[in-house]
């Protein structure tokens, strides 16, 4: 289609409204009131419902993070330990599993948990055994003194 007045390219810009339009509008179906309908109304709706979707999922990780953290720790406390302990010494003993895979483990495989529980409980009495200072290194573990004799 060619134009040859500037003023019927300009009449010409219609669809392109429209759908954008339409578009914003679908994002406002489910509002009440005229915020659904109106365009102007909708407009400021939609643009309020995004900056608390984008402030929601920053919110949801926080919140997932602290429901693992209680998982974690209420099972861990079954067996003896807390929490910090138990991350502690999971990770001087260089067990790679996060919280959500550790949350995850505690309720459906409670007898994995419980290895874990119980390597981090090990590390943890051979960290009192060296701040102990017996004078004897724990089985397995290798330190620059018995290297160097």
């Amino acid at each position: 289609m060619v134009f040859l007045t500037l003023s019927c390219w300009i009449r010409n810009r219609g669809p392109d409204r429209y759908w954008k339009v339409q578009e914003l509008l679908r994002h406002a179906r489910h509002f009440r009131g005229r915020k659904n309908r109106c365009y102007g109304l909708a407009v400021r709706a939609v643009r309020r419902a995004f900056v608390y979707a984008t402030k929601a999922r920053k919110l949801k990780k926080r919140n997932m993070r602290t429901l693992w953290i209680s998982r974690i720790a209420a099972a861990s406390r079954e067996h003896g330990m807390k929490y910090p302990a138990l991350m502690h010494n999971l990770i001087k003993s260089s067990v790679q599993v996060n919280r959500r895979i550790l949350s995850d483990l505690a309720i459906t495989e409670p007898r994995s948990f419980l290895a874990l529980a119980k390597l981090a409980q090990a590390r943890q009495e051979e960290g009192f055994r060296a701040a102990l200072g017996d004078g004897k290194e724990p089985a397995g573990v290798f330190s620059r003194v018995v290297l160097l004799q």
